[in-house]
C-alpha cells in the first residue's frame, strides 16, 4: 500500500515537472525537438507505472494512482498560489 503510494507520488511529480517543462518551452515559441520529447515522455510515464504496478505489485494500482493525481493536483495548486503573489 505505502509502496504504491509513493511510486505514484514520485511519478505525479516528475511528469508534473515534465509537464510544466513542455509547456514553458511551448507557449515560449520554442517547438522543438526537445520540447516534443517531453510532451511524449509525459503522457507515455502515467501508463508505464500504473502498468509496472498492475503486473508487479497489483495491490498497490489503487494507492499509486491515488498518489499520481494527488501529486498532480498539489503541484499545480501551489503553483498557481506561488505564481499569483
Amino acid at each position: 500500500m505505502l509502496v504504491g503510494l509513493i511510486v505514484g507520488a514520485v511519478s505525479g511529480l516528475v511528469q508534473f515537472y515534465m509537464l510544466a517543462r513542455f509547456t514553458r518551452a511551448i507557449t515560449g515559441g520554442g517547438f522543438d525537438k526537445k520540447a516534443v520529447l517531453l510532451g511524449a515522455c509525459q503522457f507515455f510515464l502515467p501508463l508505464a507505472v500504473l502498468l509496472g504496478c498492475a503486473f508487479l505489485l497489483p495491490a498497490t494500482l489503487l494507492w499509486a494512482a491515488i498518489g499520481m493525481t494527488s501529486a498532480l493536483i498539489i503541484c499545480a495548486v501551489v503553483r498557481h498560489v506561488l505564481s499569483n503573489k
